[in-house]
């Protein structure tokens, strides 16, 4: 038990450690696909829960099963809106992003 303890302390300060050199600007990505990645973190809640006899050990897993869940669905959640940021408006027209970067043209005259 204390070896199992001990190895979820130290990989507690070291996803600190990593997550904290992560920039800015690709946090959001990252998170959102580790959150979507960690359904196998889902299955493995529900495993755990099943697998025990002991009521309190149940209860313990259930947790862990909403916990990983609401992770889970979160991070779709982000996921999808970052996508929707990147995709074209219903009517057809471009999105904000496609305009930025669009050239205009010219008739002659400058």
């Amino acid at each position: 038990m204390l070896n199992n303890v001990i190895i979820f302390v130290l990989s507690a300060f070291l996803g600190t450690e990593v997550l904290s050199k992560v920039p800015q600007t690709l946090h959001t990505p990252l998170m959102s696909g580790a959150n979507a990645i960690s359904g196998i973190t889902l299955v493995g809640a529900v495993v755990a829960a099943g697998m025990t006899g002991n009521a309190w050990a149940s209860w313990i897993g259930f947790g862990a099963v909403v916990v990983a869940t609401i992770n889970v669905v979160g991070g779709f959640m982000v996921t999808d809106r970052m996508l929707q940021m990147f995709a074209r408006k219903k009517n057809g027209t471009p999105s904000d992003v496609d305009a930025a970067n669009a050239t205009t043209p010219t008739n002659g005259t400058a």
